[in-house]
């Protein structure tokens, strides 16, 4: 990887050009001296700190196709990095005029992918904390009722109800890895459910929960519906998505509310992530008072529709530069990379069906790819699949790992059932490069699996 350019010229010639532009709107201010550093201590501190962050994988490399990591957009890490210098406040006007403007109009521009026409909405630190803010709504509007979400969805909505004093229940998953409807139909009849959590994406397959049929079991029995999209809330753009996985990206638009991260497939550096509510009314359980904050406008101060108060402005100046440079709509520049990431994870479950040496377990709805290593039992399986994960890393291959329970193992592999979590291999193809690196990665990852067997006893090898 001699020839990859982390940093690229032509960025930091745009930063210090944007940089000059912005100084030009100070330059009535009469000269301040600013605090003075011992400007050699500064630069070893600096040197320090670059070596230090060596000590990572290379995550904006297409050879890292492991967890859920996608670099910033150029424009992002530039608009950021030059609105640090003014290092706005998003919580209230007066700390972030500009930047608060921004926000709104990117929030808005997310509504709009998801047909929101009237929201309320705003960036948040994290997806984490949007799903908060949306419980947090669920549990104002619908006290004592319970939440619920299926057994595929992200931990942090049983450990966020549990920081809310909500009752959550956990509705099985299918075969598929998605919300069961029958169990959902079951809980729904107690007259006990408040809020479903459907899930756009798990992170665990990428899974789509069938949240067009979660959204009419809703209209029949009068629960809200919440999506946490974080991961996969972009693909409403993408062109190539399996028809019933498009419907259920479709049906986000009725759901009471929605999260997604930015900094996931937003090309946003972290944290960036976003809330949106379908009915604005909502935004009275958010109504307070300080005197000494929002004095400086009469207009909506951010810090009024949010749990958060100080949030980084300069992540929604990113997100409103990327947006006008990608525009969030159908067949765009944006919307084409998102096609690009579900065709190699398409491309990589084709090589990883015809080999005789893995076994995907599920087609992949989106970008995240799982798959077996094929051996005689449990143990050496997921022995290999550790081998195979540390061999692949010495070749400058980066993947995940993940536990499955050998139940949901497809049957061809003739594992034992009962035998326990199996240790699986793991890739989220969350770049659009990925596509034309999936031959290299192949490569790689055959060469790797090959060691690893050619390492097994003899006896081992053969069965």
């Amino acid at each position: 990887m001699t020839d990859f350019a982390l940093v690229q010229q032509d960025d930091l010639d745009r930063l210090t050009e944007m940089l000059a532009v912005l100084a030009q709107g100070f330059n009535n201010l009469p000269h301040a001296e600013p605090m003075q550093t011992d400007q050699t201590a500064m630069r070893r501190t600096l040197e320090q700190v670059a070596r230090l962050m060596h000590d990572n994988y290379p995550y904006a490399h297409p050879l890292y196709a492991g967890q859920m990591l996608k670099p910033p957009h150029p424009v992002a890490r530039i608009a950021y990095q030059a609105a640090m210098w003014i290092n706005p406040n998003n919580h209230a006007l007066d700390g972030g005029r500009a930047s608060s403007t921004l926000e709104k109009q990117a929030v808005a521009g997310i509504a709009t992918m998801f047909e929101l026409h009237t929201h309320l909405g705003h960036l948040t630190s994290s997806g984490t904390l949007a799903n908060l803010e949306a419980l947090w709504i669920a549990r104002e509007t619908h006290p004592s009722l319970c939440v619920a979400s299926s057994a595929q969805a992200h931990y942090t909505h049983a450990r966020i109800s549990s920081v809310l004093a909500l009752v959550h229940e956990t509705i099985p998953a299918d075969d598929q890895g998605r919300m069961s409807l029958p169990a959902l139909e079951a809980l729904a009849k107690r007259g006990q459910l408040g809020t479903v959590i459907a899930t756009a994406g798990t992170t665990s397959f990428g899974n789509v929960d069938p949240i067009a049929d979660i959204v009419e079991l809703a209209q029949e029995y009068g629960f809200r519906v919440h999506v946490d999209a974080a991961y996969g809330g972009y693909f409403r753009l993408a062109s190539r998505l399996q028809p019933t996985v498009a419907r259920h990206f479709d049906a986000i638009s009725a759901a009471d509310s929605i999260a997604i991260d930015p900094h996931k497939h937003g090309l946003q550096p972290y944290g960036c992530g976003c809330v949106l509510f379908r009915d604005p009314a909502v935004g009275r359980h958010y109504r307070h008072d300080s005197p000494y904050t929002y004095f400086t406008s009469d207009d909506l101060h951010l810090g009024e529709i949010s749990l958060e108060c100080s949030r980084a402005g300069a992540a929604a100046v990113a997100l409103w530069a990327t947006q006008q440079t990608l525009p969030l709509v159908r067949d765009g520049a944006f919307a084409t990379s998102l096609d690009n990431c579900l065709d190699a994870a398409q491309t990589l479950h084709q090589h990883l069906s015809d080999s005789e040496w893995f076994t995907p377990l599920r087609t992949p709805e989106l970008d995240i790819i799982v798959w077996a290593v094929n051996a005689a039992d449990a143990t050496t399986a997921s022995s290999l699949a550790q081998r195979v994960f540390d061999l692949a890393a010495v070749n400058d291959l980066h993947l995940a790992l993940i536990r499955v329970d050998a139940a949901q193992l497809p049957p061809s592999m003739n594992i034992d059932p009962g035998a326990g979590p199996v240790t699986c291999l793991r890739s989220c193809l969350m770049k659009p490069e990925h596509l034309v690196w999936v031959p290299q990665i192949w490569q790689r990852l055959t060469n790797a699996v090959q060691a690893a067997v050619a390492e097994l006893p003899a006896a081992a090898r053969q069965a």
